[in-house]
């Protein structure tokens, strides 16, 4: 009788708990089975289980609250993200690809916004662009960008096209060199999707017109 690597079965543990999250459709802040429930769907040892566990909430995919679960964590607190970003981004040239991948993403979800985009998505962005006007946010930095291109993601009603973005974006909180946009270029993306105008305006912003080294 041969045994499986340990390093082998610890992957098919982990994957088999994500095959459970997916079939019980659970959601951040929802519950997990218990590990003697989870033992038994998976024909493995509760010490297996536990020790998977572990490892997704070192990870921040999960919590454990004492006497009462372990519970699903929102995606944006995955430590999983940080640990990855501390090594991909020690390469200069892909910190290069991440941005100009993140700015291909944007420039989709714009033209797709100005197609699919609805009055209450409008009001969202107009409210938002009129919060940054009342601010005198001359200079956005990258937190009050992020903000405004999650609305203009949800305006684009393409749900891939936004879990990319937010983990590129995830990524690229983690450059060290802040990047700081035009207030001007914000207007002109509300005036784009508003008036629903070719891709040719997005060639006039000054974010897209930076050169990465």
């Amino acid at each position: 009788m041969t045994t499986k690597p340990r390093e082998k079965m610890f992957v098919e543990i982990l994957n088999k708990l994500k095959a459970i999250i997916q079939k019980d459709r659970l959601q951040p802040g929802d519950k997990l089975p218990s590990e003697r429930e989870l033992s038994e769907r998976l024909n493995v040892g509760r010490s297996s289980v536990r020790e998977a566990l572990r490892a997704m909430e070192l990870l921040g995919l999960i919590e454990t609250r004492r006497g009462e679960g372990t519970f699903i964590k929102e995606a944006r607190n995955h430590r999983l993200v940080e640990v990855l970003a501390s090594f991909i981004l020690n390469d200069g040239l892909v910190k290069k690809e991440l941005t100009e991948t993140r700015q291909m993403i944007e420039k989709n979800a714009i033209l797709l916004a100005s197609e699919r985009r609805t009055e209450a998505e409008m009001d969202r962005l107009k409210d938002f662009l009129d919060q940054m006007e009342e601010n005198d946010l001359t200079s956005i930095d990258s937190v009050v960008d992020r903000d405004f291109f999650r609305i203009v993601l949800d305006a684009a009603q393409n749900s891939l096209l936004k879990r990319l973005w937010v983990e590129l974006t995830e990524y690229d909180q983690f450059n060290e060199d802040e990047v700081t946009y035009l207030l001007s270029d914000y207007r002109q993306i509300f005036t784009l999707i508003k008036e629903r105008e070719s891709s040719e305006t997005l060639s006039s912003l000054s974010r897209y017109q930076i050169s990465y080294k």
